[in-house]
């Protein structure tokens, strides 16, 4: 198993327009997006096999890619179809071929896998209730200087938030928690105890009876985060993040806040948006400090058991990045008691 053999998001379904090109990187990869003749979407290696210009430079006309150096055209299978200084002689555009990739569409996002011979055919991870009668999604897009795993471990660490986020999203009561944290199947799931109403500028809109918190954080290999809240009818909330691998050092976070608030629904919208994006904005900077520091001093963490859900998705990202299958490590469950 490797990070290639999976789905990641290379933009939202709207944004690829006909004769629209975008330029993505995932794992390092250059990649150029567009859509065919058919308007599905369409992922070639960014690179022309002539001179080596970008070929997200160029334009598309009727679903090909024109290279904008010496004008080589490619079909949405990455065959050349057409070579102005050769006259489009088809027997010399017929014998090139650049790499292309598998491409699909899910609840609004476009995605592309690298791989093309993996061993499993992962599927996109399902958003919850997106576009589902009663919920609302907000959507929004952050790059952050660091890694997946240290951006899908802050998504998921109740620690930092008082912090990092004091009074928009907790403040230090020195409140005690707690938390069974299981991994298994190449997931790390977290449920919470006694969570009422330490929730920020909101808590009086979500749980202003305090009562106890229903709140189950998990990890889905190989980079997704989801956050779900249930504080009881319409008071429901989920926050899941993909955080896809552009470099080892930039990670590009596709966040969906989903919500049920019932007749609340399009009023909060203006709302969720800037409060999610006023949080992420906070996480933005605190995980460039801690890229400094990583590139400087290394990435040696001096854990405690509140870091337990750390250590169980670094184990499962770094099996996959030894070539090998995190289904395949042992279930493990612990019990664990913090403050905040």
């Amino acid at each position: 198993m490797k990070f290639e053999d999976f789905w990641y998001i290379v933009c939202e379904s709207k944004q690829l327009k006909t004769n629209t090109v975008l330029s993505r990187t995932i794992l390092n990869e250059w990649l150029v997006i567009f859509r065919d003749p058919d308007g599905k979407p369409v992922a070639l290696r960014d690179k022309c096999m002539h001179r080596n210009s970008r070929l997200s430079k160029g334009k598309v006309h009727q679903g090909q890619i024109h290279c904008p150096y010496h004008g080589w055209v490619y079909d949405k299978n990455g065959k050349v179809v057409t070579i102005p200084s050769e006259a489009n002689n088809p027997r010399i555009c017929n014998a090139r071929q650049t790499l292309t990739y598998n491409t699909t569409e899910q609840d609004g996002f476009v995605y592309v896998k690298l791989s093309r011979n993996s061993s499993e055919d992962f599927k996109p991870f399902v958003m919850p209730n997106y576009q589902k009668p009663g919920w609302e999604t907000v959507r929004v897009i952050n790059r952050f200087q660091n890694n997946v795993t240290n951006c899908a471990e802050n998504f998921i660490d109740i620690p930092h938030t008082v912090s990092v986020h004091p009074g928009v999203f907790r403040t230090p009561r020195q409140q005690k928690l707690e938390m069974l944290v299981e991994r298994k199947n190449g997931t790390v799931i977290a449920q919470y105890q006694n969570e009422t109403n330490n929730l920020g500028w909101f808590a009086r809109f979500l749980n202003r009876k305090a009562s106890q918190i229903h709140h189950i954080d998990t990890f889905h290999m190989p980079n997704i985060t989801s956050v779900e809240y249930d504080m009881g009818k319409h008071r429901k909330l989920f926050i899941t993040s993909q955080s896809i691998p552009e470099t080892e050092n930039s990670t590009l976070v596709y966040t969906d806040v989903t919500y049920n608030y019932g007749i609340w629904n399009k009023l909060a919208r203006p709302f969720v948006h800037w409060t999610a994006q006023y949080i992420i904005h906070q996480d933005i900077k605190a995980l460039k400090i801690q890229s400094e520091v990583i590139e400087k001093y290394g990435a040696q963490f001096a854990n405690t058991p509140a870091d337990t859900i750390h250590v169980f998705v670094e184990s499962i990202r770094n099996t996959i990045t030894a070539g090998e299958d995190p289904r395949k490590l042992p279930n493990k469950s612990v019990s664990v008691e913090f403050w905040v």
